[in-house]
């Protein structure tokens, strides 16, 4: 048998004998939409228009990934502040979750403006794909995974055409002075995990 046959031969056998050879790739990108949150809607879209919309495209990249967020039917020139959070206060079908135990941890992202059209869109670059986490040793919070996005409303006033109390203001924005939550990812029907995790495991956590 010739050398370079053999050689061939043999790359061919370590790779059928190496359990990684053809492990499954993570998907290179993933795509969800974020739901309404029900009492506020009436202040989020135009009075008589569509339902509004929110699309969410993230891409895995080697340093870090890429979301895109693109908003429809907002109220026009509405501002949002957009975060990563622990938990949803939604259920898969979008309702609302009566055991909802709090946003949990949170990370500002980005703010988000509606235009004269009601269109918003932005594109950030982060840590994002199955690992984005957060933690706190000097009180022992133990790493911790964001895989919801949502997006708030900057100004409580807003939303207060819908029930909300301004002097009660949310944290959700750079002065601690925000209105409710408008929209959010809800978790998957199946593991609870949310969306930002490519990779659930049947024990409810995430493959890094």
């Amino acid at each position: 048998m010739k050398p370079s046959t053999f050689i061939g031969v043999s790359m061919i056998a370590g790779m059928i004998a190496s359990p990684t050879a053809f492990a499954q790739q993570p998907p290179s990108e993933t795509h969800f939409k974020l739901v309404v949150v029900g009492k506020f809607a009436a202040c989020l879209g135009v009075t008589g228009g569509p339902t509004p919309t929110a699309n969410v495209t993230v891409v895995r990249g080697k340093l870090n990934d890429t979301l895109i967020l693109r908003a429809s039917h907002i109220k026009p020139n509405l501002a949002f502040d957009l975060f990563t959070v622990q938990n949803t206060l939604l259920l898969a079908n979008g309702q609302p979750d009566p055991n909802f135990p709090g946003f949990g941890l949170a990370w500002y992202q980005s703010d988000l403006q509606a235009d004269a059209y009601g269109n918003a869109e932005v594109e950030i670059k982060t840590i994002l794909l199955d690992q984005i986490f957060g933690f706190d040793a000097g009180v022992a919070l133990a790493p911790t995974n964001t895989f919801h996005v949502g997006f708030w409303f900057n100004n409580p006033n807003d939303a207060a055409p819908c029930g909300f109390d301004p002097t009660h203001p949310t944290p959700f924005n750079g002065e601690h002075n925000a209105g409710p939550t408008a929209m959010i990812s809800v978790p998957d029907a199946v593991t609870g995990i949310g969306p930002l995790c490519t990779e659930p495991q049947s024990n409810g956590t995430c493959h890094p």
